[in-house]
């Protein structure tokens, strides 16, 4: 059972963001003491993804989805810090290409699943369907779906379709082997703007930022309002969401840390067993190996 109970958004009921506290730090006492946490459970994360990877019955997709700024980037950069490189994968999914377009959403997601035995990781995903697509509907309109011609024919029926879809794809996959976590990083408007004013007066970090964000940023309210929206529909018993207070990123780092270490201790992991012929085989390369002079 995974900890953490107030940042699981219970499958079935509404979500509101307004009773999830952005600045929350749960039972840490001090930022050290977190940031020990997550040392702790990098070192742990190491042996279960070699674990994984040997026994290459499951996968783990790791899903993060958040507003500007909220440190998608560097929590995975930290939480995954001690993981083998050649066992992980990530992907960022920006803007569709033409021929993406020329295909359903999901089909850019598919080519991009872990295979088993390994860790995906997806910086922005599918959800963006159901997200900025909602924010600006007129998106929906490139993608030449039958019967999407103008605004008009974009309806509410049409989004729960999609809630739908997202819902049954993800039962597809838990029930093939791959884990789904999907992180919501949780950040407040106020420290958005803190993050956003340090990326501009500080040179090393203006790469960082582009003038879109701030456009974006106009329609906070609306996007609060897609990820309520989404998260009810979509946190499942198979693929929950978890709200992650994302203000204080040392107590986001630790919780997303804690999460996946918890969720890959659950799984019935093991090292393939050795046949006797194989052992047979072990013991005499070990002997060939040591009368060598």
């Amino acid at each position: 059972m995974i900890k953490y109970p107030e940042i699981i958004a219970a499958p079935g009921s509404g979500i509101s963001l307004k009773n999830y506290k952005s600045d929350y730090t749960g039972l840490f006492q001090s930022k050290h003491d977190a940031k020990e946490k997550l040392k702790g459970d990098t070192a742990r994360l190491k042996k279960l993804q070699d674990k994984l990877y040997a026994h290459n019955r499951y996968a783990l997709l790791l899903i993060f989805q958040a507003m500007d700024a909220a440190g998608k980037d560097g929590t995975i950069k930290h939480v995954m810090s001690g993981v083998n490189p050649q066992g992980c994968q990530v992907f960022n999914f920006k803007q569709p290409s033409t021929e993406e377009l020329d295909h359903d959403y999901f089909w850019r997601i598919y080519k991009s699943l872990p295979e088993r035995g390994r860790i995906g990781i997806f910086n922005r995903s599918y959800y963006e369907e159901v997200l900025i697509v909602r924010v600006h509907p007129e998106l929906i309109l490139k993608q030449q779906l039958p019967g999407k011609i103008s605004l008009k024919n974009i309806n509410p029926d049409f989004w729960e379709n999609r809630y739908r879809q997202i819902n049954a794809m993800e039962r597809i996959w838990v029930e093939n082997g791959i884990i789904v976590l999907k992180f919501f990083l949780h950040v407040s408007k106020e420290e958005q703007k803190r993050r956003f004013l340090e990326r501009i007066n500080d040179p090393d970090k203006n790469w960082k930022f582009s003038i879109d964000d701030i456009h974006e940023r106009k329609y906070w309210n609306n996007y609060q309002q897609a990820y309520e929206e989404a998260i009810t529909a979509t946190s499942t018993e198979v693929a929950p969401w978890y709200i992650i207070p994302a203000d204080h990123k040392w107590y986001m780092r630790t919780i997303v840390g804690d999460i996946i270490v918890q969720t890959m201790e659950s799984l019935p992991l093991r090292y393939p067993k050795v046949t006797k012929a194989k052992r047979e085989g072990i013991l005499k390369a070990k002997k060939i190996l040591e009368d060598e002079k």
